[in-house]
């Protein structure tokens, strides 16, 4: 296994995702991608980009990001596991297979958080629809 995709939401499940792409990556002595999918741009949707304050505070959030991902795969290189961060605009399940093909990974790792019913019928679940979407092995750590 040669390279795995972690699939970081910035949740408050990063710790627990981490320590799983740490064992994985030191086990099987692979390279591991941190990829967070970002909400595309308001005009990449059709909505207008509004004024240059909003597109200043959007921009210093995907910075912040960025960085932490950044911070995350300088944690795992420093622990002996080869990463690294990236942090990609789009839509999520799309982007995430897009990038899983284009890393040629082995293995896409995803957290899931438990919802209710309404939750589930309204919203959905990034995790279930990266199962039903993946021709690559996926691997869900339960986060509670």
């Amino acid at each position: 296994m040669e390279n795995i995709l972690v699939s970081i939401d910035f949740d408050g499940s990063e710790k627990l995702l981490m320590e799983k792409a740490f064992q994985f990556g030191k086990a099987f002595n692979s390279k591991i991608w941190l990829v967070h999918i970002a909400a595309p741009d308001p005009d990449f949707i059709g909505l207008d980009v509004g004024p240059q304050y909003i597109r200043d505070s959007r921009a210093e959030e995907l910075r912040a990001e960025h960085k932490q991902l950044q911070k995350f795969a300088d944690q795992l290189t420093q622990k002996g596991v080869k990463a690294e961060g990236l942090l990609v605009q789009g839509a999520t399940i799309e982007m995430v297979m897009k990038e899983a093909k284009k890393l040629k990974v082995d293995l896409i790792m995803a957290g899931h958080h438990k919802h209710n019913f309404l939750y589930k019928a309204f919203v959905g679940s990034v995790s279930s629809s990266i199962i039903e979407e993946s021709k690559i092995p996926v691997l869900i750590v339960p986060i509670v």
